[in-house]
């Protein structure tokens, strides 16, 4: 079974209703207004089309935000039994902060694609085709960066590794600076940085760090339809942020709700587990303006907005420029 061209934009027009729905709170500082408003935007969308839809992996626990709920129904019902993940808003600091690189975004496929797990955080390596099959977190990050350099024919100090700018990666930012590697940090939303390391002609080499399950899996959608690899580990609160009595209290509750999904935290999840099925896809809508998409634009008559869908089915990539009558 494909997914064919009249799905996949039906799909990718539930980003672009999210982006549009957060665009007014870009610089409000409030993210969980941006968040909300996405939110609804996307379930309204997604209810309104011909898929027997449910959301397998969603997004706003860990923000304290709304979200569309793990096995939540979407769509009228008819048509054909699709997964979604979703992440409303990768990025809701930056649409609340105004800045650049903000997205709404989500990866859908047939029945039994994707990894069901609970919102929690995850280790993640992303590497492109060219370094696919030699990445394992089994073994420690220096290893697979000699690893992926050596397939690459490239020195560590020519490999350039994306990593978000949080206090959890501190010392293995300056480890691997210390080391020679280009490293570029980023303040949030490492789902861009999955797509550059993965796309055609990509920038950066590797993405590592420990981020959200939800961006997790949509990464993952990504590599399996582009042909990189990615490797993952559900990772629990009290070792990302800190070990405190709140943190271990939402660490037990992870690792059970884990159980109850029939995964485990701390084991390696290859790409295979994460992603089951070629016949996937990706959909991205910029909110803010960024490296790889313009962000939603206003104009008295229309609204224009820019998105990526990328079809794991045709091995494809397509930008979308769409002008929104008022």
């Amino acid at each position: 079974m494909k997914l064919n061209d009249e799905l996949t934009n039906s799909i990718a027009s539930v980003t672009e209703a999210a982006a549009i729905a957060a665009m007014p709170w870009v610089g409000k500082q409030d993210k969980n207004a941006a968040d909300a408003a996405a939110v609804a935007a996307m379930r309204e969308r997604l209810n309104s089309l011909n898929i027997n839809g449910q959301i397998v992996i969603g997004e706003g626990e860990i923000d304290e935000a709304p979200m569309l709920y793990i096995g939540e129904p979407v769509g009228n019902g008819q048509g054909e039994k699709i997964e979604i993940a979703v992440d409303p808003i990768d990025g809701t600091r930056m649409v609340a902060t105004g800045e650049n690189n903000s997205l709404a975004i989500l990866a859908a496929g047939f029945e039994g694609s994707f990894l069901q797990a609970p919102d929690m955080y995850m280790e993640k390596l992303v590497v492109g085709k060219k370094a696919a099959g030699v990445i394992d977190l089994n073994h420690c990050l220096e290893y697979n960066l000699d690893a992926i350099a050596q397939t690459l024919n490239k020195s560590l100090s020519q490999l350039t590794l994306a990593i978000l700018d949080k206090p959890r990666h501190h010392d293995i930012i300056i480890d691997l600076r210390n080391r020679g590697i280009n490293v570029i940090t980023l303040p949030d939303g490492d789902v861009l940085a999955s797509l550059y390391a993965t796309m055609p002609n990509n920038p950066i080499d590797v993405m590592y760090g420990i981020g959200g399950a939800p961006e997790g899996v949509i990464s993952a959608a990504i590599a399996k339809a582009l042909g990189g690899d990615m490797q993952a580990r559900l990772i629990t609160r009290d070792i990302a942020k800190g070990n405190n009595a709140t943190n271990r209290e939402i660490a037990a509750q992870e690792i059970s709700r884990c159980h109850n999904m029939g995964t485990d935290v701390n084991i390696t999840l290859p790409l295979e587990i994460l992603v089951r099925h070629q016949d996937v896809m990706f959909a991205a809508t910029a909110i803010t303006a960024g490296d790889l998409l313009s962000g939603v634009t206003e104009q008295s008559d229309y609204l224009r907005t820019h998105s990526l869908v990328i079809n794991g089915s045709t091995h494809s990539l397509r930008y979308i420029e769409n002008y929104h009558l008022r």
